[in-house]
């Protein structure tokens, strides 16, 4: 079978959700099954480490899509002259995007769609073209992949796709992140919050993320504890974080709510995740939420809001808070720093819950809705 596959969002040092899901799946899935063809269909020059086998060939074609017209222009008309050439059986996107008007089977991955139901959250230019092509693309592919239940009801409430043309596949988490012993955390504390505890939330800063509330919300756990806690944000500069450091400014503690930007080295990344108090993952609407599952893996506690999927991936292993209130949000802080035996039992109960994810389990299922896809 020749496979045709979307790897735009395979970018060295840049692999952020979806491009996670790319590579952890891909790497397995090509690994598995040599006696498949698969085509790797690049935006721009792509790095070795990411033709994981002998039987994949990349093809990179422009231009770079980075916007809503080079979008349009790189899947309407580059991918799709590709495709003609290549005649593949079966055309595979890891995200939403795809050709339209194939004549192949094809299979997509809608990792979520947060802007149906937060559209302000997204320019208007972005917006626009959700709009108008995700409920093209969920109708025209073949069959559809997602990662949790919900994201699943979701697709069938807003795009009127039949529950049978969508398979459900959990993400998955890095393995190797890992505890850290008390030396570690003091250094590791001592470096970013000044000797001081923090809660820490890890993600792109986008709106939906909920952090401005977060922020609202640190600042009422302080001034009711007067605690010694900083607030320590992970994640790129995105649409909206300009607003967030702004509010951040003009805090009356913006001496404890610290914006890393993006970090690359793992041990860091680790380091941090493992000596937080908490992972405060508040937000308004998430797809899956792997934050919460790193964190869980490094031994951490989890606050995280009890909407969308993250009941669904957390499981018994969270605090869950209306992630519109900033009273249940502060409060939550309150009980997760107070109670350190609270606090312990969640832990325990997320070694059981980490149990139900693994990215092997998702790559051989997204196989299976290929080979569904590929057979229809």
């Amino acid at each position: 079978m020749k496979i045709a596959v979307n790897t735009r969002l395979l970018l060295k040092n840049k692999l952020e959700g979806i491009g996670w899901f790319t590579f952890e799946t891909l790497k397995r899935i090509t690994t598995a099954h040599p006696e498949h063809q698969f085509y790797f269909i690049f935006d721009r020059s792509y790095n070795e480490e990411f033709i994981f086998s002998a039987n994949v060939t990349p093809i990179v074609s422009g231009p770079q899509s980075r916007h809503p017209i080079l979008w349009y222009l790189f899947f309407q008309v580059s991918v799709k002259k590709i495709l003609r050439k290549l005649k593949p059986d079966i055309y595979v996107s890891p995200e939403s995007y795809m050709p339209l008007g194939l004549h192949i089977p094809s299979l997509i991955v809608m990792h979520d769609i947060a802007y149906e139901h937060y559209p302000e959250t997204v320019p208007s230019l972005v917006r626009k073209y959700y709009k108008y092509f995700f409920p093209r693309f969920a109708k025209q592919s073949t069959r559809i992949a997602t990662v949790s239940e919900f994201s699943k009801l979701d697709i069938i409430k807003y795009y009127s796709v039949p529950e049978s043309k969508i398979d459900v596949v959990y993400n998955g988490f890095n393995t190797a992140f890992h505890p850290v012993g008390e030396d570690e955390k003091s250094s590791v504390r001592q470096k970013f919050s000044g000797g001081n505890p923090y809660f820490v939330f890890l993600g792109g800063l986008y709106p939906r993320k909920n952090i401005a509330r977060l922020i609202n919300a640190f600042e009422l756990f302080k001034k009711k504890n007067n605690s010694p806690h900083k607030l320590i944000l992970i994640g790129k500069h995105v649409f909206g974080t300009e607003q967030l450091i702004s509010q951040a400014n003009a805090s009356e503690f913006k001496n404890d709510i610290i914006f890393t930007g993006r970090i690359d080295s793992f041990e860091e990344l680790n380091g941090l995740l493992a000596s937080a108090e908490a992972m405060t993952y508040v937000s308004i609407f998430e797809g899956f939420g792997i934050p919460c599952l790193e964190a869980m893996k490094c031994g951490s506690a989890v606050i995280a809001s009890n909407t969308s999927s993250l009941p669904e991936v957390c499981g018994d292993a969270a605090l869950y808070v209306d992630p519109l209130s900033v009273e249940d949000i502060a409060d939550a802080m309150r009980k997760i720093s107070t109670d350190p035996g609270f606090k312990t039992k969640l832990i325990e109960v997320s070694k059981i819950q980490l149990q139900k994810f693994s990215w092997d389990a998702t790559a051989d299922k997204l196989w299976r809705s290929i080979e569904k896809a590929a057979k229809y």
